[in-house]
């Protein structure tokens, strides 16, 4: 049995602490807040609650392995998933709208074709064709097995469409990807949208981010009821079902090293803590090139993979009932100087006092550089909103806006961190093996990158790197 400690209580971390625990390790958990979950947070105030963190989980084949993994009862015996149908309305600048089936690619060129014309779906269609080469292309090496000694490979873009024009010019971004083979405005908007979602500006994305709303479309979008803060809550009591323990209000100031390992950890007050192997969910610090450091608390950190964004949620308290042809997710694109915002409204009784009233959020990316007042965009958000939420302005009881200073002030980073992507070159996430052997990183800032999902994959496949070790070869 080895002493394991974890730095952070994410959901990657969290998972790899109970993929760990169940191996027979003994796994302490270090987290520099009051509480677990990472970005995974809810808001309350007045019997409204709200999630601050992602809304929607995609791919929840990673959690069902995580407690099939971990213990007798499955993940739907701990959460209530809800498939969301439609998947996402989508309202276009020149207001033409579009509901989206969950899962459904026929259902999707259908429902574009009656929005936007005769074609529309099958553009969109022969483009999701290629989005899914990219994905076959690189889901194995870039989300199932940890990243080689020599990413190169994955730096390359599997988008098979590379080439347009008489000189052959490269297309190699997904803004001109979309722009040449979707022609339409309105979808190249919808692909925008996806890429957004993510924190990626569609301009600098790799060609390779067609396979976000590939992953979307077709493995669905899922509700947790009572929001995804129940998803940390279930994985949060797995762990302790598992024997792991968790030490709240504690800041890990640096990682030990003795002849030339990771021997522990050394707390901000001083004290530390031995053990055999450290996992840290924490950011990686870029600046550091041995990765032996944690960033002390205060300290800027702009680790691998950052792609400059963060997210500006918007919590609304409404008054009166949510209509009954409202849907779960509303994307309002960009028009003139308005922003693109998602609106979520979940119809849960959990996150509203009572049936006279409603809760939702109004969310968009935006940059996380110096100077930026991102309180200001709270007003064009909720503009941007009244296309998804009728009469919101006089439905209005209160709102309550979190930016990227929560954001950093939850995470020790106001940025969010995205999915890695083939292609992007030197942007990929840390890898889950450091530099200092005995050292692994796990959790969004690491390989395969943020979004629930990949979180949890990280999380396995440092589990899978400790318990096995070199022979080790990736998820199965």
């Amino acid at each position: 049995m080895a002493r394991i400690v974890v730095i952070g209580a994410g959901l990657g971390a969290m998972a790899a602490a109970a993929r760990l625990a169940v191996a027979g390790h003994r796994v302490t958990v270090y987290e520099r807040s009051g509480t677990y979950g990472g970005a995974v947070r809810r808001f309350e105030r007045d019997g409204f609650g709200f999630d601050t963190g992602p809304g929607l989980l995609h791919l929840p084949a990673v959690y069902r392995d995580l407690f099939v993994k971990t213990g007798r009862q499955p993940l739907e015996e701990c959460v209530t998933l809800t498939q969301v149908d439609p998947a996402s309305r989508h309202v276009f600048a020149d207001g033409t709208r579009v509901d989206l089936p969950n899962a459904s690619r026929a259902g999707t060129g259908a429902a574009l074709d009656a929005a936007l014309g005769a074609g529309a779906g099958e553009r969109w269609g022969d483009f999701m064709v290629r989005a899914r080469e990219a994905w076959d292309r690189t889901r194995r090496p870039l989300l199932e097995e940890p990243q080689p000694a020599d990413p190169a490979p994955l730096g390359r873009e599997p988008y098979p469409a590379l080439k347009a024009g008489l000189l052959r010019r490269p297309t190699t971004r997904l803004a001109q990807v979309g722009a040449r083979e979707l022609r339409d405005p309105r979808l190249v908007a919808l692909l925008d949208s996806y890429a957004w979602a993510y924190g990626f500006d569609p301009a600098a994305a790799p060609a390779a981010a067609a396979v976000l709303p590939y992953l979307e479309q077709t493995f669905g979008s899922w509700y947790v009821a009572g929001g995804i803060r129940a998803l940390a809550d279930a994985v949060y009591g797995r762990c302790l079902e598992r024997r792991v323990e968790f030490v709240f209000d504690a800041s890990v100031e640096r990682v030990l090293e003795e002849d030339g390992r990771a021997c522990g950890i050394q707390l901000a007050g001083g004290e530390r803590v031995a053990a055999d192997h450290v996992v840290s969910g924490a950011p990686v610090p870029t600046h550091h090139a041995a990765h032996r450091l944690i960033a002390p608390e205060g300290t800027a950190v702009r680790p691998a993979g950052a792609h400059g964004t963060g997210r500006v949620t918007v919590c609304l308290a409404l008054r009166g009932a949510r209509e009954s042809d409202a849907v779960h997710r509303t994307v309002v694109h960009a028009s003139g100087d308005l922003p693109t915002v998602t609106v979520l409204r979940p119809d849960d009784p959990a996150l509203r006092p009572d049936g006279a009233h409603e809760s939702a959020t109004v969310t968009a990316t935006v940059p996380t550089g110096a100077g930026q007042d991102w309180n200001a965009l709270a007003g064009p958000m909720l503009r941007q909103a009244e296309a998804a939420v009728p009469e919101l302005r006089g439905r209005l009881l209160w709102q309550e806006v979190r930016t990227p200073e929560h954001t950093l002030h939850e995470t020790g980073v106001a940025e969010v961190p995205g999915p890695a992507l083939a292609g992007a070159g030197r942007n990929l996430p840390e890898g889950n093996v450091s530099l200092l052997p005995g050292l692994y990183f796990a959790g969004g800032w690491a390989h395969p990158g943020g979004g629930l999902a990949h979180a949890g994959m990280s999380g396995a496949l440092v589990a899978g790197l400790i318990v096995e070790g070199a022979d080790f070869r990736g998820s199965q």
